[in-house]
């Protein structure tokens, strides 16, 4: 276009001489309207717009002019020139590659890289291409890291290799306008053989520690069970103390009691009764409260002598027949 401008200003101009020397009119005007839409046309292909997400790189014939924020801009056509730079933040996929770890294994290992422009004319002209440079860089850097670890510290601490590459690789691209967001581990495989004695050696801890539960949840349910059985056999022997306990006090409450019946009929013999009527009565008391199945448990030489010092009457001795010796 602005070639074009040019061109188109530069016919104008022989048209619009052309025509004042000749003193022709048409041409005249023809130049005049050619030099006019030249100059349009070399004014317009000037214009350059640059997105938010961009910063423009000026060069007046080749050399670093300005640095363009976001917006609209005017060049010199044909001795200007624009560069746009994505200013946003970028990812570089590390390619895979093998590492020999501290213990003289073999892992491929697979990460990538965020990082963002800092500085445009930086990223321009200290460094041939970031992007390449970042990605041999950090090829390099996880090699140096992972190869003072074993194996299964590269695995458990990922994180701590993410940070020690995204440092050494900020630093080392901060002087060509790059700054390093961080740096993501995808993958740390072992060769297949290895991989595969891990496995083993890991599903061999779960299964001890699967065994150890379930001996803990077996010994746990068999002393849940001991110490169940122990208490219902102490709530079946408090049950039976108390139900003798019961039927012990009943025993005595009834006794007690009908012990003081008889007392009170006796008092009632000696106070309203005489003689023989007395003796009566209160063997007719012993003899409700031996039918009620009022029980005693003594001497068989001593029933005469209760039952007789119940009712309240002495007995009549019996002499015992003498055995004779021959």
């Amino acid at each position: 276009m602005g070639i074009f401008g040019i061109l188109l200003f530069i016919v104008g101009l022989i048209l619009l001489i052309v025509g004042i020397l000749n003193a022709i009119q048409l041409i005249f005007i023809i130049g005049i309207a050619m030099l006019c839409v030249g100059l349009l046309v070399f004014v317009f292909a000037g214009f350059r717009t640059v997105r938010p997400t961009q910063r423009g790189l000026i060069e007046r014939f080749g050399k670093y002019i300005r640095t363009k924020d976001q917006g609209l801009t005017w060049i010199l056509p044909m001795m200007e020139k624009m560069y746009r730079v994505n200013i946003t933040e970028q990812m570089v996929d590390i390619p895979p590659q093998m590492v020999i770890t501290q213990d003289k294994l073999n892992a491929e290992v697979d990460a990538v890289v965020y990082y963002r422009i800092k500085d445009v004319k930086a990223s321009v002209y200290n460094v041939d291409d970031h992007r390449a440079q970042l990605s041999s860089l950090s090829r390099t850097t996880l090699r140096a890291v992972i190869g003072n670890m074993t194996l299964t510290d590269a695995n458990e601490n990922r994180a701590s290799i993410n940070e020690k590459v995204e440092a050494v690789l900020d630093k080392e691209t901060d002087s060509y306008g790059v700054e390093v967001l961080r740096c993501e581990i995808q993958k740390i495989e072992p060769p297949a053989d290895v991989q595969t004695s891990m496995n083993n050696v890991v599903k061999a801890e779960q299964e001890k520690i699967a065994a150890k539960d379930y001996a803990t949840a077996t010994e746990t349910r068999a002393d849940g069970e001991k110490r169940a059985e122990i208490k219902k056999a102490e709530g079946v022997k408090q049950g039976l103390i108390l139900s003798a306990e019961g039927k012990g006090e009943g025993i005595k409450i009834v006794a007690n009691a009908e012990a003081d019946r008889i007392k009170i009929v006796n008092e009632a013999a000696d106070r309203y009764f005489i003689g023989n009527a007395q003796s009566l009565k209160k063997l007719e008391t012993v003899e409700i409260a031996l039918k009620e199945n009022v029980k005693f448990i003594v001497d068989t030489d001593k029933v005469s002598t209760i039952i007789t010092d119940a009712a309240g009457v002495s007995p009549i001795p019996v002499e015992k027949p003498t055995v004779k010796k021959t």
